[in-house]
């Protein structure tokens, strides 16, 4: 049995539609907080879904019972966020992977495979490694460096095999766009195509490493199948640079329409360019990111007008 931690979500959804069509036994853990049945409908009769908290001992130890390996994908993701609400969204990731870990190691589990962030390195001038100093900039990236901390006490001190997976501005399908914490690529699809302003924080020269969904996927599954050391650290993403204005005219050429940007304020905690070396994740585990920066966004856009004009 695998057990998918916010398996309702972006990419926990994702990523339990990809085990199920191996052949998988999916136990999904999620409060819908953020995550939607709708995510899992296709599936629903093929998974064992648990309605709770990451949070709450009791649930948890339920969910992790006959469990070989965990996909912590469950958190509030969002920077803006743990700004405006930082002991809530504290609770959310640090103290909910806290309470995971322990009730894996009361469980046996085999494998714990943790969804962390980039938001770990700060701001960096060139890609970075596994091995940079980390300098979060905000509490969301200081909460994903605590919960890496914690896994890597229960590697050293129970033997639990961890494994941390920083992860670069993933994107895709059934990202969320109704929220203003959503991530940029799905509100510039949201807003385009319902043919509304557009805000850019800053300039728009501020660039990220965005990676398509189904290469995170991969990543996870190579690495809960890996022989790796307990605690080993490995980014994944795509090794490449995109700017906002390049991300927000890539957009509108591919929907054909026109229209410029509004820029405002930078937001706090917004680092300026972020980008990964994922020279580490090829070595151990193989990983190649199968889908490129272009290709996943046209297939992102097409899903966003398909969905949004249903």
């Amino acid at each position: 049995m695998i057990l998918v931690t916010g398996g309702a979500g972006f990419i926990g959804s994702h990523l339990v539609e990809r085990l199920l069509k191996e052949g998988a036994r999916v136990r999904v853990l999620d409060d819908f907080s953020s995550g939607h049945e709708a995510n899992l409908e296709p599936w629903l009769a093929d998974i064992d879904l648990i309605h709770g908290s990451i949070t709450d001992p009791d649930i948890v130890g339920r969910a992790m019972r006959g469990v070989d390996t965990v996909f912590h994908e469950a958190a509030v993701p969002s920077v803006p966020r743990s700004f405006d609400e930082p002991l809530a969204v504290h609770h959310a990731n640090a103290t909910g992977t806290l309470v995971l870990l322990e009730e894996a190691r009361r469980a046996e589990i085999r494998r714990f495979v943790f969804a962390g962030s980039s938001a770990v390195y700060g701001e960096k001038d060139q890609a970075v490694s596994e091995d940079d100093p980390l300098r979060p900039l905000s509490p969301y990236g200081a909460q994903k460096l605590l919960g890496e901390h914690y896994l890597k006490t229960y590697a050293h001190n129970f033997g639990l095999s961890t494994v941390i997976l920083r992860y670069f501005n993933v994107f895709g399908p059934r990202q969320d766009p109704s929220s203003p914490y959503s991530g940029v690529i799905s509100l510039f699809c949201e807003r385009l195509i319902q043919g509304k302003p557009v805000q850019i924080h800053g300039d728009g020269g501020q660039t990220r490493d965005f990676t398509y969904v189904e290469n995170v996927v991969q990543g996870n599954l190579l690495a809960a199948r890996a022989d790796l050391a307990p605690g080993t650290v490995l980014n994944v993403a795509t090794g490449s640079q995109t700017s906002i204005s390049e991300l927000f005219a890539a957009v509108r050429g591919h929907l054909g329409v026109e229209g410029e940007p509004e820029h405002t304020e930078s937001r706090a905690g917004d680092i300026r360019h972020s980008l990964a070396d994922i020279g580490r994740a090829r070595r151990t585990l193989g990983y190649e990111p199968r889908v490129d920066f272009r290709a996943g966004l046209e297939r992102t856009v097409d899903w966003y007008q398909a969905a949004l004009r249903c």
